[in-house]
């Protein structure tokens, strides 16, 4: 079984859940981070560090997040690794809890 980043993380991507991950499976884009379903281990570490409740199980991913499944797997190969925290964007804070923010993933 894998961990999904969900919708949540876009334009908030706080980093608190690549600093605990044992296995570097986090992978950074320009607004969003996603969850190499290849190298995930299942340690469930990384889902209580997100301050946005942004991270699932793949079998408890919340209805209508399902997308997310098939996303984190389509770009972890295409974005690099991220190991270490970072600060959260600026403008984190004020996209926290923002419905609907698939259009603003940036690829």
């Amino acid at each position: 079984m894998t961990h999904v980043v969900t919708e949540a993380c876009i334009k908030c991507k706080y980093t608190d859940c690549v600093e605990v991950c044992p296995v570097d499976c986090f992978h950074e884009g320009p607004n969003f981070l996603v969850i190499d379903p290849e190298e995930c281990i299942d340690c469930t570490l990384c889902v209580e560090e997100c301050p946005v409740f942004a991270i699932f199980a793949e079998d408890d991913v919340p209805a209508g997040q399902e997308k997310f499944l098939a996303i984190n797997a389509e770009l972890a190969p295409l974005w690099p690794v991220i190991a270490c925290k970072i600060p959260a964007p600026p403008d984190a804070a004020k996209w926290d809890g923002v419905p609907d923010k698939l259009p603003q993933l940036e690829r």
